[in-house]
């Protein structure tokens, strides 16, 4: 049956009944199992399994890399290490997930980190597995859907802290690096094959800066999606694959017409007017091959603007994600976690503005705070910023 599946890949035939059980693409609309169009109403898991430093209040030391020696210095290693398997087992839970669902989102975009997923011979090995699987237990127990993304490839595929690469987008240049991803994505694929509770696969967060050579690496990007879209449908078909645009996904002038059937189309905006000409050239591309949009990340401003840019997207029938469901202490998110005692020298240290390492009695209260205040339980829940996207108030 494999083969099947395979061969009818090859071909871009559609999947045979095992995928009816599947979100689909038809013309410009994402489609329920049901039938039903679905209006994508999401929230973006970020800082989970792929930390981002102003998550943390850290300014200088932002990327994956940079935070993880930040603690490692803080901590120690073992304690470092005991600290980010607590962080991932307690940051997003059930009772997360479950409040997620009530709140009226949809669905959950879960950026990944590489190195959760694979060890260090290329093995698809690693806690991440763990954590993903449980989460689509809770997603399922939900009736909510997931989108995988993949924030962080090997090499890079952005040229900026948050792909936590050298600063260039490498996996564009290094077949290794290239190839390792592909081989993620089809051991995604493979192990979630059917799986209704995922909507899709979003295959790359953000490439290729725009200050890196665009005019070399921009036609790169299409045939790139167009080999992994291979790799996963060879063992998952009929799964939808969403393709980010180009220069931090705001581009789509380096794809022509879709090469397969199911693809959907994403770009980031923030900040942006709220009114209909900054969303127009994703309109028109849209319109010129018959494709669903998907605004993949968005929000991080003021409550009036994310009403009015939600309403925007609306309007023209384009779901959304907003970024992020959990932070430190911020009003622009779902949830906050309250500031702990002391954590401005933990980020002084961290940042490397601050020699003297605080004392241990600070760094075992902060840290202890920290932990405990990501509990969803512990967290102050922003009722305003959910009525902003038009989901449930305070109740």
């Amino acid at each position: 049956m494999r083969l099947l599946f395979a061969l009818l890949a090859l071909l871009g035939l559609a999947a045979p009944a095992a995928a009816n059980n599947l979100v689909r693409v038809e013309g410009q609309r994402f489609v329920a199992p049901d039938g039903q169009t679905l209006r994508i109403k999401g929230i973006s898991l970020g800082n989970w399994l792929m930390p981002e430093g102003y998550m943390f209040k850290f300014e200088v030391a932002k990327s994956p890399r940079q935070i993880y020696g930040a603690f490692d210095r803080l901590l120690g290693p073992e304690r470092a290490a005991a600290f980010w398997r607590q962080f991932r087992e307690t940051y997003i839970a059930r009772d997360d997930i479950a409040f997620i669902r009530s709140a009226g989102f949809n669905t959950v975009r879960i950026p990944l980190h590489y190195r959760l997923f694979v060890d260090e011979r290329g093995g698809m090995s690693g806690d991440g597995w763990a954590l993903l699987d449980r989460l689509l237990n809770w997603v399922r127990e939900a009736s909510l859907y997931a989108i995988f993304d993949l924030h962080a490839a090997p090499g890079g595929q952005t040229g900026i802290n948050h792909d936590d690469g050298p600063g260039y987008p490498l996996m564009f240049y290094v077949p290794q690096h290239r190839r390792l991803t592909v081989k993620l994505w089809r051991a995604i694929a493979e192990r979630y094959a059917g799986n209704p509770a995922i909507l899709g696969y979003d295959i790359l967060n953000e490439p290729i800066a725009p200050y890196h050579d665009t005019a070399t690496l921009n036609p790169k990007l299409e045939p790139f999606y167009k080999e992994v879209t291979a790799a996963i449908r060879a063992v998952d078909p009929g799964r939808v694959v969403i393709l980010a645009g180009g220069q931090w996904s705001s581009s789509f002038d380096m794809f022509g017409p879709p090469f397969a059937d199911n693809l959907a189309y994403t770009y980031h905006s923030f900040w942006a007017s709220t009114k209909r000409d900054s969303i127009q050239r994703h309109l028109n591309f849209a319109n010129r091959y018959n494709v669903p949009l998907f605004l993949g990340e968005t929000g991080e401003l003021t409550d009036e603007w994310n009403d009015r840019f939600r309403r925007l997207h609306e309007t023209h029938g384009i779901g959304w994600s907003f970024w992020t469901y959990k932070n430190l202490d911020t009003p622009s998110t779902v949830v906050s976690i309250p500031r702990p005692d002391g954590w401005a020298e933990i980020v002084a240290f961290a940042d490397g503005k601050q020699t003297s390492k605080p004392s241990e009695a600070l760094i075992d209260r902060a840290i202890a705070q920290y932990l405990d205040g990501m509990r969803f339980s512990n967290g102050i829940v922003r009722w305003s910023y959910l009525e902003s996207l038009g989901l449930k108030g305070a109740p």
